[in-house]
């Protein structure tokens, strides 16, 4: 799959502005009120709510107290006189191209002239520049609507006329609507205020959509220039709105070869770029190696220094001489080691090993025998300084390099974690794993893979400076992959698995089966009616499965929990004959009777006619919901899930037992 992210995607200059401007306030210390929303953008809202934002819909509302902000999309001029009549602190955050038309229409109407404004009548843009005209104004959102226009109002046909239009009108739009303004208004004055951006952006998600099999269109629902977007976009491909990464179709995506990315101008980068990375783990192209090194010097331009450092200490000892030795001593900072000469031999802590968190009592011991580099040589003092980090790296990063040559699987142990990724270290050798290649999804925390051990690919190597970039999410997908081709080759309806439960959503739970998940629905988790699958089970639980059905096609598996020995109607007919008396509990009335629980799962109807030994007007007048009364059940229709009960017939036998007390 390839994704493109249109470079016009996001924040326009008079969303950025009107952003910029309420954060400054905040920074400030200010109180704060906006006119309306800032921007059609809820993350961004809410995250102002949470600074303490407050929006008023109107001038009246606004507290006498905070700073109001005017919007982007600006305001009528009965507006501006309300907060001066209250004498409110404000800021001015309209989009100056939006400003322009306010002057344009102004001047027009001034003039005597008639104002059509393309637009959304309902916008807050639109009916902030009618706010501006004095004289006569009409709104069209379409040509068919300005042609409606032109067939009411004959006089405006010799009449002097102004055009202007919303600065996120349709840009084909706005070409069919000129045609007819060419040939009706020969008297009109045309201003194409759509904003240059927002052409930019059209023709741009045009071009794109043209290109690919899916787009994926980021912005509010309330977004006029995103729903534009949408539109233009889904006319050439199938189009997708989302507000935030959540709502992304992810298994609709995944059929698409080519996948486009735009947004709205209310769209933040935030937001764009986590659907983008969330597509980039959808994606099963395996990154390039010039990719993954782009990123690692992105986010790690520091890492690197160890190696540099090694070999500058390297030409500087000028020692070249390596030496096998015997473990003769151990302390906490250093190892003593005979290597066969009259100088005492030694390696420091750090020159143990590639971990720095590496204790040597843990891992040599006395009698232990190490190929070691001779670091320096001190005659005078009688000592060797030796290395086993330096001769294990050595040897090791001809090994990283064959394993780049040839795609192999390597083993290493993560030592630390970095800026933007994690350090796996293999035989002495460091390697740099980025964050966006050290985990299945880039949700899990770097700070969980700390001591363990890994399997990677080395994806980039640079034999200059002796570093190398790997891979972990590569070999995890190839066992994952290898792991869903073993179970589709085995999977059969009806066949028995253990899994964990992954995820909990409101309509099901995910199981991982080992490698690949399967989902119970919600209906599959109990015989009884419940609210949320967490009612049953919990993420980490260990479940017994079955499943219930396969589309080998789409990769989804439908997984059962509910045992049939716990249906409770085949607990009703193993353990509950017609004839049997029970306790049940009144659950519902109704005209007709009531309904009472016999056994977890089933409830039973007492007809109005079975409630009592005489006529009675309703079920009401003897019972009451939450009543546990004694029934018998009188008939079970397995097959139509039906139990009736009669409290009469047990009132009857009493009676008939009480009578033939009473004649013995």
């Amino acid at each position: 799959m390839q994704i493109t992210v249109a470079s016009s995607a996001g924040f326009c200059f008079g969303v950025s502005r009107a952003v910029k401007m309420v954060s400054e306030l905040l920074d400030a210390g200010k109180k704060v009120c906006t006119l309306g929303p800032i921007i059609h953008n809820p993350q961004t809202l809410k995250e102002f709510e949470e600074r303490g934002v407050t929006i008023a819909q109107n001038v009246a509302e606004a507290p006498q107290d905070a700073t109001l902000v005017i919007r982007s999309h600006g305001v009528g001029q009965n507006v501006y006189d309300e907060i001066a009549k209250r004498g409110l602190s404000f800021c001015d955050a309209t989009c100056p191209f939006v400003a322009k038309i306010h002057a344009i229409v102004k001047k027009a109407s001034a003039e005597g002239k008639t104002v059509l404004v393309a637009g959304n009548p309902d916008h807050p843009e639109v009916q902030g520049i009618l706010g501006h005209c004095s004289g006569p104004s009409f709104v069209f959102r379409s040509a068919a609507e300005l042609q409606k226009i032109t067939s009411e109002q004959e006089n405006l046909k010799e009449s002097p006329v102004c055009v202007v239009s919303q600065t996120t009108f349709s840009v084909a739009e706005w070409e069919n609507c000129l045609e007819i303004i060419r040939k009706v208004y020969t008297n009109a004055v045309v201003f194409d205020t759509i904003c240059n951006v927002t052409a930019i952006r059209q023709k741009e998600a045009a071009e794109l959509s043209r290109a690919c099999d899916a787009m994926i269109v980021i912005g509010g629902r309330e977004s006029s220039n995103t729903a534009k977007l949408f539109n233009v976009c889904r006319a050439n491909c199938n189009t997708f709105f989302v507000e935030a990464v959540d709502e992304l179709p992810i298994e609709a995506l995944k059929k698409a070869k080519r996948v486009g990315i735009t947004a709205g101008a209310s769209t933040p980068a935030s937001i764009i770029k986590e659907v983008f990375d969330t597509m980039s783990e959808v994606n099963e192209t395996t990154q390039t190696a010039g990719e993954a090194a782009a990123e690692n010097t992105k986010e790690n331009p520091a890492e690197g220094s160890f190696e540099e450092m090694l070999e500058e200490s390297l030409k500087t000892l000028n020692t070249d001489e390596k030496v096998h030795g015997v473990v003769v001593g151990v302390t906490p900072t250093e190892v003593l080691v005979d290597v066969g000469r009259k100088q005492a031999g030694y390696i420091p802590a750090s020159e143990l090993s590639a971990d720095p968190n590496v204790k040597p009592e843990d891992v040599v011991k006395v009698g232990d025998e190490m190929d070691l580099l001779i670091m320096r040589t001190n005659d005078q003092e009688g000592t060797i300084m030796l290395s086993k980090k330096r001769f294990d790296a050595a040897k090791g990063w001809e090994e990283v390099v064959a394993a780049a040559e040839d795609n192999t699987v390597l083993e290493g142990t993560v030592t630390e974690v970095v800026k933007g990724g994690v350090i796996v270290v293999r035989k002495g050798v460091r390697i740099f794993i980025p964050a966006s290649q050290a985990t299945a999804s880039r949700n899990d925390p770097l700070e969980d893979l700390l001591k363990k051990q890994v399997k990677f690919r080395i994806i980039e190597v640079n034999r200059g400076r002796k570093r190398a970039v790997g891979s972990i999410r590569s070999v995890l997908r190839d066992e994952k992959k290898a792991l869903e081709e073993k179970f589709w080759e085995t999977a059969e309806v009806n066949k028995v698995y253990t899994g964990v439960v992954k995820s909990l959503t409101s309509y099901g739970a995910f199981v991982d089966l080992g490698g690949i998940d399967g989902m119970i629905h919600i209906s599959e988790l109990s015989w009884t009616r419940i609210k949320h699958p967490s009612e049953v089970v919990n993420v980490g639980d260990t479940v017994t499965v079955y499943i219930k059905a396969l589309d080998r096609e789409k990769g989804k598996i439908s997984l059962g929990y509910k045992k049939e020995e716990d249906n409770p109607w085949v607990i009703l007919k193993n353990q509950y004959p017609v004839g049997t008396v029970l306790d049940v509990k009144v659950v519902g009335l109704t005209t007709f009777g009531a309904f009472a629980q016999v056994i977890p799962g089933i409830d039973g109807l007492i007809h109005i006619s079975q409630i009592a030994d005489h006529r009675i007007e309703k079920p009401q007048d003897v019972l009451k919901v939450g009543d546990v009364v004694k029934a018998k059940i009188t008939d079970i229709d397995f097959d139509r899930h039906r139990v009736s009960l009669s409290i009469r017939a047990l009132l009857e036998e009493q009676a008939e037992k009480a009578e033939e007390s009473e004649n013995n």
